[in-house]
């Protein structure tokens, strides 16, 4: 049989769940009290388009140029948006977030300023937005200065969610043009950009929750695309974009820096700087409830990342019930010793002689841009946030990366750097 129609067969496939998955979902979404009852359901449903995507990415991996199915791909990846961008958000309640923050702006008022429910802005409060927002009591937002400048720009030509998630696939279409555009110029087949179009994560958490990430990782793409071409200055100046959008593209600095280039720092610090400029006159409060957000999460303590977790409760349990001390605890040991080793391997590929830049040194962007796009999405949000262990999301929200070894119990990943750095 062809692999474009085997690949038909897969989108079709999930597309089927795909429409399983919002048919459970209640008309409020996430505002919904029966939420918590319904999500065991649809974590079900998100791990059985895992194993189908992990096929279909298998399938991929082993084909080489195929116009026909490229087309397949592309068609399904716009499918499976559409099927849940007009539905309210399900897995997050942080796109209400994202059109109070553009209305404030709006409203000439500088959004580190005031908490949602400060006195001061109670006429911009409605019941369509303002009562969604979460810790809208007691926390500053929490967004860098660039995704800001977004939340205005949509806002100004509608407040509303599916607008918001509209302009965030918007954000998608040009990542996937420019992964396609990186895979023509590392010589590798087209269709591999279903590695990213078609991963489960991707299409709940931009098409369905209108995460900002989205703007994140389209500016990545561009930062991958100008290292490639040999732009260091526009390199640092997209990263530093895509760090004021959402933090953790910062992480991928090691990734993008040529030994001994001092323009791509420089872009990138100047860059930086300036994005925080308009809202300087507040001081450190321009990091709005990062701190805090860091503390609640559990991400200062550790007691948030599932392996750490794991072994904290293993030595609480053989303290009060000297049970395992000789077994779990050295079992729990040798498991993250094993994530990390996996971890390393994944980013100690092969890499094509085509790919190895002037400077001598072996560059994985072969491995960003083909395999580590699925874990760089994967940072933010799982589908199975604040209920499901590591291995629960592993095929939906590592995909077949490997890279990410600390994974949240509340299913944020943070990716280890070394499959992004030089070799």
């Amino acid at each position: 049989m062809r692999r474009w129609i085997v690949l038909t067969l897969f989108g079709c496939t999930l597309l089927g769940l795909n429409l399983v998955g919002r048919h459970l979902q209640r008309e409020d979404g996430i505002t919904s009290p029966q939420w918590l009852q319904q999500l065991p359901w649809f974590v079900a449903i998100a791990l059985a388009q895992g194993a189908v995507y992990l096929i279909a990415v298998w399938l991929v991996l082993r084909d080489g140029p195929a116009p026909r199915s490229l087309a397949v791909i592309l068609v399904f990846a716009a499918l499976l948006r559409l099927t849940i961008l007009f539905a309210p958000p399900y897995l997050s309640d942080d796109i209400y977030r994202y059109v109070w923050d553009g209305r404030v702006q709006a409203a000439g008022v500088n959004p580190y300023r005031f908490v949602p429910a400060d006195p001061a802005l109670q006429g911009l409060r409605d019941g369509a937005v303002y009562q969604h927002i979460n810790r809208r009591d007691y926390a500053h937002t929490i967004y860098p200065p660039l995704a800001q400048s977004i939340f205005l720009g949509i806002t100004r030509v509608s407040e509303s969610v599916t607008w918001m998630k509209t302009c965030m696939v918007g954000f998608e279409v040009v990542a996937i043009w420019l992964l396609l555009r990186l895979l023509v110029l590392l010589g590798l087949p087209a269709q591999r950009v279903l590695i990213y179009a078609w991963h489960p994560l991707t299409v709940w958490e931009f098409a369905g929750s209108g995460h900002v990430d989205a703007a994140a990782i389209a500016l990545l793409a561009v930062a991958l695309w100008a290292r490639q071409r040999k732009f260091p200055a526009l390199t640092g100046i997209v990263l530093a974009g895509a760090t004021l959008v959402k933090l953790f593209p910062a992480l991928l600095f090691p990734a993008l820096y040529r030994r001994w280039d001092w323009k791509m720092p420089l872009a990138f610090l100047v860059t930086l700087a300036a994005g925080y400029v308009p809202y300087a006159s507040l001081g450190t409060s321009v990091f709005g409830f990062l701190p805090g957000y860091l503390q609640e999460e559990g991400l200062k303590t550790g007691w948030s990342i599932y392996l750490l977790n794991v072994r904290g409760r293993t030595r609480l349990a053989s303290r009060r019930h000297d049970l395992g001390r000789g077994v779990l605890r050295p079992f729990v040991t040798a498991l993250s010793l094993v994530f990390c080793v996996l971890a390393a391997l994944a980013g100690c590929g092969p890499v094509r002689a085509d790919a190895v830049p002037d400077d001598g040194q072996l560059y994985t962007l072969r491995s960003v841009a083909v395999r580590e796009c699925a874990s760089v999405i994967s940072i933010e949000h799982s589908a199975v946030r604040g209920f499901w262990p590591a291995h629960a999301i592993a095929p939906t929200g590592a995909g077949p990366c490997a890279g990410e070894v600390l994974v949240r119990r509340g299913g944020e990943c943070w990716p280890l750097i070394l499959p992004l750095t030089h070799e």
